[in-house]
């Protein structure tokens, strides 16, 4: 029998499992069988192993790139006869834009148990070919989003990797619910490096609710950040995405580094905007109702490619690097730029006039 056996309906093409009981939005939970659940850095072009316990996330964000993934794993599923695709006719298609927000495909804690002791395999073969290995849970959906308060796949997986040691493990999250397990955390620091990274683009709410609807807000994410801090965790922000001329501000990252500063940070990483396809059809809308002005000067910058110019993402790391070392924030995390000069002195960083 499945963990995830309800009383609705099952198939033998999946389970549709229960909308939690404060979740209002219509949003369903679908069980995915798996065979693999780390991604090797050559399957993914990133330089770490990922894992992400779910596929599709109730946050919805309006600049998430993983809606492309989540439709391709909706259609690879469908066709092969592993999810029950009619619990997605409600919106239209299985593979709408709703879809990402609405249809939280859970992969089966049985299922993943049995594809780490697959997965954990590789890794340790690269651990003793090229050394410590990291694995980064989060990439592409929060590990935390409300699904993790019933189903538990993201602790099962921390939980799992109690038996192993010496990798350096990264949590990506919006969520406060990341401190229900602050004491696995902790013993989980004792095996490996550990870091959180909490996700903030910004301090002001109203940027938030315009960009991340169903996300909680600043000051709940800086109280997780407070007390992951306070239990000796290797905690800070990670800014992802920098939005060009909206958070890229000396004022907006003021504000973000010296919150990030009272609450305990131990790093900053900043990460400007990656323009993909999908995104660009959830977050352009946005651009042109509420920054009109900006909507066609995006455009042009990302026409090229989904990446902002080189000579933005070296000058924004150059303004992070310089305010986090005046609030005293000791580290640029993961950044590979040094503060080899100073950032220019407008208010908005030059994407525009760059590309």
């Amino acid at each position: 029998m499945s963990l995830f056996a309800t009383d609705q309906f099952s198939t033998s093409h999946g389970t549709v499992l229960p909308v939690l009981a404060d979740r209002l939005r219509g949003t369903k939970f679908v069980e995915l069988p798996v065979r693999s659940v780390i991604n090797a850095p050559e399957a993914t072009g990133m330089g770490f192993w990922s894992l992400n316990p779910y596929v599709g996330c109730e946050f919805g964000c309006s600049y998430c790139y993983a809606r492309f993934a989540h439709r391709y794993v909706v259609e690879r599923a469908r066709d092969a006869g592993t999810i029950d695709a009619s619990a997605f006719t409600d919106l239209g298609a299985p593979t709408g834009l709703e879809s990402f927000e609405h249809r939280i495909l859970v992969k089966s804690r049985e299922g993943v148990l049995a594809a780490l002791e697959r997965d954990l395999l590789r890794v340790r073969r690269r651990t003793a070919r090229d050394g410590a290995q990291s694995i980064l849970i989060g990439t592409a959906t929060d590990p935390y989003q409300p699904a993790e308060r019933q189903y538990q796949i993201t602790r099962t997986v921390l939980a799992r990797l109690l038996d192993e040691a010496g990798l350096r493990v990264g949590i990506i999250t919006k969520s406060p619910l990341v401190c229900r397990d602050i004491g696995l955390l902790k013993q989980l620091s004792q095996r490996h490096t550990l870091s959180v990274y909490v996700s903030l683009i910004s301090m002001d709410p109203d940027v938030t609710r315009l960009f991340e609807a169903r996300s909680p807000m600043p000051s709940v994410r800086l109280r997780a950040l407070a007390r992951l801090s306070a239990a000796g965790l290797r905690a800070g922000i990670i800014v992802a995405p920098i939005l060009p001329g909206i958070t890229d501000t000396v004022d907006q990252i003021r504000a973000l580094l010296r919150a990030g500063r009272d609450m305990g940070a131990r790093f900053v990483y900043p990460s400007p905007l990656r323009l993909y396809p999908g995104v660009r059809q959830r977050l352009l809308p946005i651009l042109e109702r509420h920054f009109p002005m900006l909507a066609p000067r995006y455009l042009a910058a990302y026409r090229n490619g989904w990446d902002a110019a080189d000579t933005y993402c070296r000058a924004v790391r150059r303004r992070f690097h310089r305010l986090a070392t005046a609030y005293g924030i000791p580290d640029i995390d993961g950044g590979h730029e040094h503060a080899d000069g100073e950032p220019p002195r407008s208010t908005q960083l030059s994407l525009f006039e760059a590309a």
